[in-house]
């Protein structure tokens, strides 16, 4: 079980006067106390059990000694993926519950709601479960951070697929109305360079809280298109794939990562009907015969027996939620003995090189104090009817 923790590359050397700090609220002798939101009920409650496997990941790390000498006590709170619900569970965390920062808030619209409140009350906002650019702007959100790989950069790869490899492109997009989805196409549009106007033939948007986006797939293959790109979450993008093959359409479908779970999106959509498909990559996928043996993988499924066994083991929603937690333990271990949020956020700005059990061959983690992007690395993947199978090469994504 070592592995998962021990398997960090530990960089304990910055620069920088030392000198002796006050600890930040949520900070005690024996405990670490940090704060968070995830979707636990609502549209979106499929992606939560994120926010379960980061408690189990802390479990683990306390019953093996905790970090430096404390435990890491995390407050995950439900908002439903309603901005709203957010600001209040993130006032609560912050005002009531003095949380030292917040780590691993799941969703976009959910941070965008926050970002401002939680910067101006310098509280370290790190590691969250979007792939939106903006957490990358230092200069507007100082103490803020992302982990996925961005969804602008991620857009602009498959993009630029696109127009190199595919001849005679017709393009459908179907995005979700927000930040999330408006950032995935920014980046789609902008792969495709000066292409993009006469490429794409029809462009919808949907509602997170809508049932069904039956209706949106009819119209986009009365389009002609024959080039899908879905930059949608998990319910839409299982809605898609089956709705589509009930209509006999068979576009070269691009799906985004964040939606491409075997488990929770492509099964239930029909295994079948998902050949083809076309995504990207950063996590192992534990069904992946390669990756049977790998130490880090091993590592992976017996702590999910251990800790967390009633969840998917194959979700890798779940496999993020543990890379997540376990970049906040490499973070704390580097701040030593100064857990102030400043050092919080400086040691979080000073990865390098950092390679994570679950990530695929190649895909490091760095960050310094004007990059804010973690992973900037994808592997495109296309599914077989049993597995995500890689091509070409680990692609630069921002």
């Amino acid at each position: 079980m070592r592995a998962l923790i021990f398997g960090l590359t530990t960089s304990l050397m910055f620069s920088g006067e030392i000198r002796a700090a006050e600890n930040g609220p949520g900070v005690t002798d024996s405990e670490i106390l940090i704060g968070q939101t995830n979707p636990y009920s609502g549209p979106l409650s499929a992606y939560a059990t994120q926010g379960h496997a980061q408690a189990a990941y802390y479990k683990m790390v306390n019953d093996q000694g905790g970090v430096n000498g404390r435990k890491i006590k995390l407050i995950s709170l439900d908002d439903a993926y309603s901005p709203p619900k957010t600001v209040e569970q993130h006032r609560r965390l912050i005002e009531s519950d003095e949380v030292f920062g917040i780590v691993g808030t799941m969703g976009t619209p959910t941070n965008s709601a926050i970002v401002k409140y939680v910067n101006s009350k310098a509280v370290p906002h790190i590691f969250l479960a979007t792939g939106a650019s903006k957490w990358g702007d230092v200069a507007s959100y100082p103490w803020t951070m992302g982990w996925y790989p961005t969804y602008r950069s991620e857009g602009m790869i498959y993009g630029t697929y696109i127009r190199d490899t595919i001849k005679d492109a017709k393009i459908a997009i179907l995005s979700q109305n927000d930040d999330y989805g408006r950032d995935f196409v920014s980046g789609f549009k902008a792969g495709l360079g000066e292409a993009a106007n006469k490429l794409i033939v029809k462009e919808l948007t949907y509602e997170v809280s809508e049932p069904t986006i039956d209706s949106d797939i009819i119209t986009l293959k009365a389009s002609g298109a024959n080039v899908l790109f879905s930059a949608v979450t998990a319910k839409a993008a299982a809605q898609t794939i089956k709705k589509a093959a009930e209509l006999d359409w068979h576009p070269t479908h691009f799906l985004v990562q964040n939606a491409n779970s075997i488990a929770t999106v492509l099964t239930p959509a029909g295994l079948d009907h998902s050949v083809g498909i076309i995504s990207a990559a950063y996590v192992k996928d534990p069904s992946d015969p390669q990756f049977a043996n790998d130490p880090g993988m091993k590592s992976y499924l017996a702590f999910m027996k251990q800790y967390y066994p009633e969840g998917d083991a194959k979700d890798p929603q779940n496999q993020i939620g543990v890379s997540i937690a376990a970049t906040f333990v490499q973070v704390l271990r580097q701040c030593g003995s100064d857990l102030s949020r400043e050092n919080l956020m400086k040691q979080a700005s000073n990865i390098k090189e950092l390679e994570l059990p679950l990530l695929l061959p190649g895909i490091k983690l760095n960050t310094s104090p004007d990059d804010h992007y973690p992973i900037e690395q994808l592997q495109l993947v296309k599914f077989d009817g049993k597995a995500w199978q890689p091509f070409g090469p680990v692609l630069g994504s921002h």
